[in-house]
């Protein structure tokens, strides 16, 4: 197939640039109008999970949808709340806001009708002493100097972080000019801050990682013009994908995140696949092929590998998809589609621009790089991989133990790994929301609950007949039960009913962080230990939703589909791999080692980030936790392109085992024709990556750190030492296939050279 698109894409080069570009045009287009409505900033579990059914259920019958609050903190470091000039401060940005109108600020706090302290102490506030005693505390701070207002903001929580844009605006104008501090923190400003540090993550991603790459490239092809195609053809891809993102997105919001991902992967893998068709494309060229035969026997051979190094990556992602978690569907359907724009542009852009340049891809060739260039496997005896590749053979198991040990130690620092979530905390500290929730800890904190636990609470949902006499005294059992708990320090708040008087919700304000892992089994013992025996064989359905019962739903998920996934891309994979080399050795070989490269990274990930060794080297934060969907995502993404170096690599030595039966001279050829394209190719990876993980976010700090550490082991000492030693160690029983299997097919990558 590769062969045939090559062929027709060359014949008529002109018709498929044109087609490619008014494609191009048109997704970009789409892209530009139709992407910022195709992202949210919600994150969805499957719908039979507790916390969204508790959601539904309050949605449905009680509130309707969610809505965020908001918290503006008033702070003074020589003036208390008593001042007049405190006061005129305090009421002029409650102006202000109320200002913006309806559509952006719904309500307070105290049944709404409250926003601030000064409001809560008036005369007219009608407060009873009850209400007074429980509202005071999140209105002022204990020595006076700090006052909370609080808004609900109106509209979805996507419009509410789209909306809240306004409200920061007018919190750093009323910095300017006294000596009072303001800052605003919630759920929807931390979002919308967060997507603004992950934007800006990006372009400074891809002002660092875009040069680099093609100053990479350019040593590699030693000429401009080739080295600038690999980088256009990118482009291509990303525009395509995010215009395939925006249309998927309007049906199915898609987490923002995945924007990031379709630029970090297109980068990559867009760069990488077009090197392996350049490089192959002038390799024919120097041999004397015309152009176009050239284009067709690239598309034959390096086409071929492009193609299944592609679809093994599809094959990986398709796993994360049965996950049921917005953030990996998202994440998983914006690589795939970004990978399938990169192949569809190598296999018939590229062949056709190839087909057009000829002789002139070697257009501005720099005379002193030229040295440095990618070799073919004849020229290339004798030099740096011929000599790594004679060490290793000649001390096979000497070999796998210098390098595969120290991987095994660094592999065993994962059993120490702690997961869960990281949250505004771990934003840069010149994040104003993240300035705002320390200081709100500073000067609010009631016992072990934050005001993040009263924004963001546990809500008890009741469902049955509330005038039951068991339903009540099931609900008076729980919330004495709650009461008499210290891990629960705040009582919960007295419940309201809906008017048909079928639902009830009991807010719980929570101690911790609301995403750590305490918190889950906070909520753990809570469902478990407190909700389930009060209402055990009463007629009602009792869920608990909220913030923390999202994130412990979602660690569920996680443990659950971990081993699911695993399972199911190592296995394809083992079947894939076996029908390409008539072996059932080689593919067991290479996910032991790709296992070894993931699980080095992981326990990079935990030295660096958690343990912090070399984290201020690299100018990462510390995390207390590694994310918890960070170690499934890696493993899919990594498995799918640390599969594309070593297919391309044991095709290239199947290819000339077939024709020498040597194993040790087939070994050698294949290391030193592909070891420079590849570790080319993964410098590039690398650089990309590592690009992104000069930012400013833990979260892209984190990906960015995995993916370019995991590229960079497997391309060098896995593929340049571990694999010939374990193929030398094993000779001939490399390519072992029992014969009850002799009926598979033969999926080879690269034909036999005619």
């Amino acid at each position: 197939m590769t062969e045939s698109l090559a062929r027709i894409s060359s014949r008529r080069p002109w018709l498929t640039i044109g087609i490619w570009l008014l494609l191009t045009v048109v997704a970009l287009g789409i892209a530009v109008r139709l992407l910022p409505t195709a992202t949210t900033t919600d994150f969805r579990l499957g719908g039979q999970y507790e916390s969204e059914r508790a959601a539904a259920l309050l949605e449905d019958k009680l509130r309707g949808p969610e809505t965020l609050a908001e918290i503006v903190i008033v702070s003074s470091p020589s003036v208390t709340v008593d001042d007049p000039a405190y006061r005129a401060k305090v009421e002029a940005i409650h102006q202000e806001l109320i200002a913006l109108g309806p559509e952006y600020i719904a309500g307070g706090i105290g049944g709404q009708r409250l926003h601030h302290f000064y409001q809560a102490i008036a005369p007219d506030a009608g407060l009873a002493p009850q209400e007074s005693e429980q509202l005071l505390p999140l209105l002022v701070s204990a020595d006076q100097t700090t006052v909370m207002m609080h808004y609900t903001l109106a509209g979805t929580s996507q419009e509410a972080t789209e909306n809240v844009e306004e409200l920061i605006h007018v919190v750093e104008a009323a910095n300017e000019g006294d000596d009072f501090r303001v800052l605003i923190g919630g759920d929807a400003s931390a979002a919308w801050e967060n997507n603004e540090l992950a934007e800006q993550d990006l372009q400074q991603g891809e002002r660092f990682g875009v040069p680099v790459a093609l100053l990479v490239l350019l040593v590699l092809f030693g000429a401009v013009v080739a080295t600038l195609l690999p980088l256009g053809l990118a482009v291509v891809s990303i525009v395509v994908a995010l215009a395939l993102v925006a249309l998927i997105g309007q049906q199915f919001q898609l987490v923002f995140f995945v924007t990031i991902m379709v630029v970090m992967l297109g980068l990559a893998v867009g760069i990488d696949y077009s090197l392996l068709i350049v490089s192959r494309f002038k390799e024919e060229m120097r041999h004397g092929a015309m152009a176009r035969d050239s284009v067709v026997k690239t598309g034959a051979t390096a086409g071929r590998t492009v193609l299944f190094s592609g679809a093994t990556v599809v094959v990986a992602l398709v796993g994360l998809l049965t996950v049921p978690a917005s953030f990996y569907q998202s994440l998983a359907l914006g690589a795939i589609l970004v990978v399938l724009a990169s192949l569809a542009a190598t296999l018939t852009l590229l062949p056709a621009v190839l087909a057009l340049l000829g002789e002139r891809v070697n257009f501005l060739t720099i005379p002193f790089l030229t040295r440095f260039s990618l070799k073919g496997a004849d020229t290339s005896q004798g030099g740096f991989w011929d000599a790594i590749t004679h060490t290793v053979t000649r001390r096979p198991v000497i070999s796998l133990l210098i390098i595969g040990v120290p991987m095994l130690v660094l592999s065993y620092f994962y059993f120490e790994i702690r997961t869960g979530l990281n949250d505004v905390n771990t934003f840069p500290d010149k994040a104003e929301t993240k300035q705002a929730f320390l200081l709100m800890e500073e000067k609010f904190s009631f016992g072990d609950v934050t005001p993040a636990g009263f924004l963001s609470p546990a809500e008890i949902v009741v469902s049955g007949d509330l005038d039951d006499p068991g339903v009540q005294a099931a609900i008076g059992r729980l919330v004495q039960a709650l009461v008499d708990d210290p891990t629960f320090p705040v009582p919960p708040q007295p419940p309201v009913v809906n008017t048909a008087g079928d639902v009830a919700l009991i807010t719980l304000p929570f101690p911790g962080k609301s995403t750590s892992p305490e918190a889950a089994d906070d909520m753990k013992r809570l469902r478990e230990q407190h909700v389930a025996p009060a209402f055990e064989g009463v007629n009602a359905e009792v869920l608990v939703g909220g913030l923390t019962a999202e994130v412990t739903d979602f660690y569920g998920i996680v443990r659950v589909y971990t081993p699911i996934v695993f399972a199911f891309v190592l296995g394809l994979s083992f079947i894939i791999l076996m029908m390409v080399f008539r072996s059932i050795v080689i593919p067991l070989k290479a996910i032991i080692m790709n296992l070894l490269s993931v699980g080095a990274t992981y326990g990079l990930l935990v030295l660096v980030f958690q343990k912090g060794i070399g984290a201020d080297l690299f100018g990462f934060q510390r995390a207390d936790v590694i994310d918890a969907w960070l170690p499934l995502f890696l493993f899919t993404i990594l498995f799918g392109l640390s599969m594309d170096y070593h297919v391309f690599l044991l095709s290239r030595i199947r290819e000339r085992y077939d024709e020498t039966q040597n194993n040790t001279e087939a070994v050698a050829y294949g290391l030193r024709s592909t070891a420079g394209l590849i570790t080319g190719a993964a410098l590039i990876m690398v650089v990309v990556f590592g690009a992104f993980a000069s930012g400013d976010t833990v979260v892209n700090q984190l990906m960015g750190f995995g993916l370019a550490v995991a590229v960079l082991l497997d391309a060098t000492l896995v593929r340049s030492i571990l694999v010939p030693a374990s193929m030398e160690v094993l000779g001939k029983g490399n390519w072992y296939l029992p014969s009850w299997l002799g009926w598979l097919p033969d999926l080879r990558v690269e034909p036999q050279e005619e």
